[in-house]
């Protein structure tokens, strides 16, 4: 059995607002589990592989392609390869998701 805890996963965070630790990383599979400070965002980007979120806490915005919708706890939402995609935190908890990707980008 393996087991991590979202803050010993390695620290990939690309800013302040923005705290994201791999927690696992297998050929077929990536997880990062990120957790967006009230009012910060993960820009729009793109992953050359599938990705899909999983909202553990909080309520914020997820951005896929030229769609944008309002998301909270408990919700998944699919983003395929190569289309732009970005994660903001409207509201005024920590907006807290998990984030798979599959496979691995190489």
């Amino acid at each position: 059995m393996h087991i991590v805890k979202p803050k010993d996963g390695k620290d990939v965070s690309p800013g302040k607002a923005v705290s994201a630790r791999k927690i696992l990383v297998k050929d077929e599979v990536e997880t990062v589990h990120l957790e967006i400070a009230p009012g910060g965002a993960l820009p729009l980007h793109t992953t050359p592989v599938e990705v899909f979120f999983y909202v553990l806490e909080g309520s914020g915005e997820i951005e896929i392609g030229s769609e944008r919708v309002r998301v909270d706890a408990d919700t998944l939402v699919e983003s395929p390869k190569m289309i732009p995609h970005g994660l903001y935190n409207t509201g005024d908890t920590p907006f807290r998701v998990l984030v798979v990707k599959t496979p691995r980008p190489q």
